[in-house]
């Protein structure tokens, strides 16, 4: 069996390659690098880079209270062409730092006057998600509750309860108890838990949102100004209900969610978001590069560009943003910068944003080798894709490994002669390579075990390479 099969097979267990269930702040600069080599190729600079920064995060919450407000964090710039990994690794800081994470692309914002989003936008955004977060943890913890609540709720629609509770003596009801002294309520109950009722159709009243829509100031949404429409209009207006029929599964949803929310206290949960993102709050801000321009440039569509950097220079270095939660303060927000450079470089950058971001590290271009071992080598290797994609229909594909070599190679050419996409390219070279098989499944396929070998790659994709002015379009 090739050694390229026998990776694509490889379950995923053991020291080599656990996932950590640690939470960021107890992994080491070395662990965190490690966690980023699962999914990331190379550009090991960028990941420790990475690494120091979050784990100076940890370090800057264990130091005296007179000194922890001093220590401002170092923000990141990351210089390298498309498709060497920059992106990847914000997706894959998403997901690793236990802390709230956007990612915002600096292209979308405008100059404060223009039509778009301006800057501040991007902490509004940061808030919402801190929030958002830290609402859904505390709805897993009062889950169990809310679901007890909820059935309580369903059980009170199928049996409805006594209408003489109020009485200062007991009244005995013909419905209370059967023959066997177990009451209709206990019965409905264990048929609720086993699934029985789960088909069963049933009145429920739920709450409607009657918040008006407005526009305000044109192209700024109340959202975009810091203003929270329900906290504006809730205690105006009344909250309202309607009745809708839904199985009794359905309803145990919604009305799940609907007890959460009760037994959370969004008060404090408003302030702990605020705190969390105040203190490890991190935003990775792509695509800069598109931002930096000529200083003095006069008008035309990029007029812009240099007022964008001058509304970023309050936010990166520390000021207070208005949102619906309240004030919020970004002096130790982590801020993450990416660009390629082709038709700038960081100088042109006005000088004052490029000190707020004092560390700067430089990705390499991927080589040949880069990309057979991001074909191979990372939990979500493309070769493992698509072999289970059509392992979900009974054919088990299997590369050899002159065929990875021999996809490299075409790979590394194409961005060499036409344009350098990095990694991306190789997306393409692979649905090209691939068509027909993706295609004939499951209709006309025989082989349900079919081998690429370099030769058949070759013969795919070599008219295609050789024909520069076709591979603009295909590859």
């Amino acid at each position: 069996m090739p050694r390229a099969r026998k990776a694509l097979e490889t379950v995923e267990s053991g020291t080599a390659i656990v996932k950590s269930t640690r939470s960021i702040h107890e992994l080491t600069p070395r662990e965190i690098v490690e966690e980023l080599e699962r999914y990331i190729i190379g550009q090991h600079a960028a990941k420790r880079s990475v690494a120091i920064a979050l784990r100076n995060r940890w370090r800057r919450q264990q130091v005296p209270d007179a000194l922890r407000e001093e220590i401002m964090p170092s923000n990141i710039i990351l210089i390298g062409p498309t498709g060497v990994g920059k992106t990847e690794i914000a997706r894959r800081l998403a997901k690793l730092a236990n802390a709230p994470f956007v990612k915002v692309e600096a292209s979308k914002f405008t100059e404060v006057g223009y039509v778009g989003r301006d800057v501040d936008s991007m902490i509004r955004d940061l808030c919402d998600i801190a929030v958002n977060t830290l609402k859904a943890q505390r709805t897993a913890e009062v889950q169990e509750k809310a679901r007890a609540n909820a059935e309580e709720r369903i059980l009170d629609i199928l049996v409805p309860p006594p209408r003489h509770q109020s009485a200062p003596f007991p009244v005995e009801t013909e419905s209370k108890t059967d023959e066997g002294g177990e009451s209709t309520r206990d019965r409905f109950r264990e048929w609720l838990e086993e699934g029985k009722l789960d088909k069963r159709v049933l009145e429920v009243d739920v709450p409607t949102d009657s918040f008006p829509s407005l526009q305000v100031l044109g192209p700024f949404s109340p959202e975009d100004m810091g203003i929270n429409l329900q906290d504006l209009f809730g205690n105006i207006m009344p909250k309202k209900f309607k009745k809708r029929r839904m199985t009794v599964a359905e309803a145990r949803e919604i009305l799940t969610q609907e007890e959460a929310s009760k037994l959370i206290d969004m008060d404090s949960t408003v302030r702990e978001a605020i705190r969390r993102m105040e203190d490890s709050g991190i935003i990775f801000i792509d695509e800069i590069d598109k931002i930096a321009g000529n200083h003095g440039s006069g008008g035309g569509p990029d007029v812009s560009r240099e007022g964008v950097q001058r509304d970023l220079l309050p936010i990166v270095e520390g000021s207070t943003v208005m949102t619906k939660y309240g004030m919020v303060k970004t002096d130790h927000v982590l801020f993450i910068a990416s660009g390629a450079f082709y038709n700038s470089k960081p100088s042109d950058l006005i000088p004052e944003l490029q000190g707020r971001f004092p560390i700067r590290v430089e990705l390499d271009s991927l080589t040949e080798d880069d990309f057979v071992k991001i074909l191979t080598l990372p939990q979500n290797a493309l070769l493992k894709q698509y072999t289970a994609l059509l392992e979900t229909e009974g054919v088990h594909l299997t590369f050899t490994d002159d065929a990875i070599r021999e996809i490299a190679r075409t790979a590394t050419q194409v961005n060499d002669e036409v344009e350098n996409i990095g990694a991306r390219r190789l997306h393409t070279v692979l649905t090209t390579l691939l068509e027909d098989i993706l295609f004939d499944v499951p209709d006309k396929i025989e082989n349900h075990e079919p081998t690429i070998t370099a030769e058949m790659v070759r013969a795919k994709l070599n008219s295609i390479v050789k024909n520069r002015d076709l591979s603009r379009y295909i590859l």
